[in-house]
């Protein structure tokens, strides 16, 4: 009898070792990208640009989905190995009713379906400064199901290259955000990490040529860039994310 319950002590013990060691589960609730090229690095006077950019935004030919999709399988499949946690997996969310009937403060569908090209089921949902009804209403909805919501989204953004007037140059910066709420909806961490393009683009008379075939190849070359170190900066920085959730 005394070995009995020696053995049953012991597989309790094992068993709360166990139960402390499985890692948090983590639900990825966006991901998107922004097909808004944005231009505030070139300085003031360039406000006539917002028409070309509108037109870019529109255009078929400004496909930002494979890179999107590459960025999304470096994410799952490589990124987020260097978490403290497991993530969800994406079927439990794309086949989530509530989630897909879900209407996030300050959603103006037409406006979003136009601007953010979003990866696969997932919603367009906005975080960040005055998003705390978004962020608390997506971790409640997956409380069941996980400690805490991830938000990803990359974006992308002209900046001022070499030389002046005739000469002048543009590059592409990929800058992607990722936040991390816990399944109160409290912000566990939230960074953004950047990268220029290789490649560059020529301004005629001081304006960048705003065309697909010149666009997307340095949107293409800056998001490589990000992505070419990004798994030893996340590491870095969510090393102790675990802790706080």
């Amino acid at each position: 009898m005394i070995k009995m319950r020696k053995l049953l002590v012991c597989l309790l013990v094992l068993v709360s070792i166990s139960a402390l060691a499985q890692k948090k589960k983590v639900t990825v609730v966006t991901f998107y990208a922004n097909k808004m090229v944005e231009f505030d690095d070139l300085g003031a006077g360039y406000d006539f640009l917002l028409q070309d950019i509108l037109k870019l935004r529109d255009d078929p030919k400004f496909n930002l989905a494979p890179l999107l999709e590459q960025y999304h399988n470096n994410f799952f499949n490589d990124y987020s190995k260097e978490f403290p946690f497991d993530l969800v997996p994406e079927a439990e969310v794309f086949n989530n009713d509530t989630y897909q009937n879900f209407i996030p403060k300050y959603d103006v569908k037409d406006y979003d379906a136009a601007n953010y090209l979003v990866y696969d089921k997932y919603k367009y949902i906005y975080e960040g400064f005055m998003g705390k009804d978004n962020e608390q209403a997506l971790a409640k909805m997956f409380t069941d199901k996980s400690d805490g919501v991830l938000f990803v989204n990359v974006n992308f953004a002209f900046e001022k290259g070499f030389g002046v007037g005739s000469t002048a140059t543009i590059k592409m910066r990929a800058t992607t955000r990722v936040a991390l709420y816990d399944k109160n909806g409290n912000k566990v961490f939230a960074f953004t990490e950047n990268e220029r393009s290789k490649k560059t683009g020529v301004m005629v008379g001081g304006v960048p040529i705003v065309k697909p075939e010149k666009i997307l190849p340095m949107c293409e070359s800056a998001l490589t860039e990000l992505m070419g170190d990004l798994k030893k900066r996340i590491s870095k920085i969510v090393k102790r994310s675990e802790v706080m959730l």
